[in-house]
C-alpha cells in the first residue's frame, strides 16, 4: 500500500513540475496575468503535496495504518479535485470550474488534521486492507 503513496508522489511532483513550467513558458503569453497565477497556485499545491504524499508513503511501508492510508487517500483527491480544477479552468476558461476548488482544499486540509492527529496519537496496527 506504501508504494501507491510513493508512486502517486512521483506522479504528482511530475505534473507539478510539468504545469508550472508550461505556466511559466507556454501560457504566459496567451493568458491574463490573473489566470497565470490561478495556474500557478495550482502547481505550487501540487509539488507540495507530492512530497507530503512521499512522506507518507515512506513512513506507511516502516508502519501501515488505517490513518495513513486514510491521510493519502485525502492528499491524493485534494490533489486532484484543488490543482486539477484549477488547471481545467485556466485552459478551458471553464470559471464553474473554480467552484469544486474548495472540495479539493478540503481534502487536503483533512489531510493535514489526520497528519495532525497521527502525531497527537499514534498509529494503530493496520487491521483492515486497504
Amino acid at each position: 500500500m506504501a508504494n501507491r503513496w510513493i508512486a502517486f508522489a512521483g506522479l504528482a511532483g511530475f505534473f507539478g513540475v510539468a504545469t508550472g513550467a508550461f505556466g511559466a513558458h507556454g501560457l504566459k503569453e496567451t493568458v491574463s496575468p490573473e489566470l497565470l497565477t490561478i495556474f500557478k497556485t495550482g502547481s505550487h499545491y501540487c509539488q507540495i503535496h507530492a512530497v507530503v504524499l512521499l512522506a507518507v508513503g515512506l513512513f506507511a511501508d516502516r508502519h501501515p495504518s488505517v490513518q495513513l492510508q486514510r491521510t493519502g487517500w485525502l492528499m491524493s483527491l485534494g490533489i486532484l479535485i484543488f490543482s486539477g480544477s484549477l488547471w481545467l479552468l485556466v485552459l478551458t476558461n471553464t470559471r464553474w470550474l473554480g467552484a469544486i476548488t474548495p472540495i479539493g482544499g478540503a481534502c487536503l486540509l483533512l489531510g493535514w488534521l489526520q497528519l495532525l492527529w497521527i502525531g497527537i496519537t499514534g498509529t494503530r496496527k493496520e487491521t483492515e486492507n486497504t
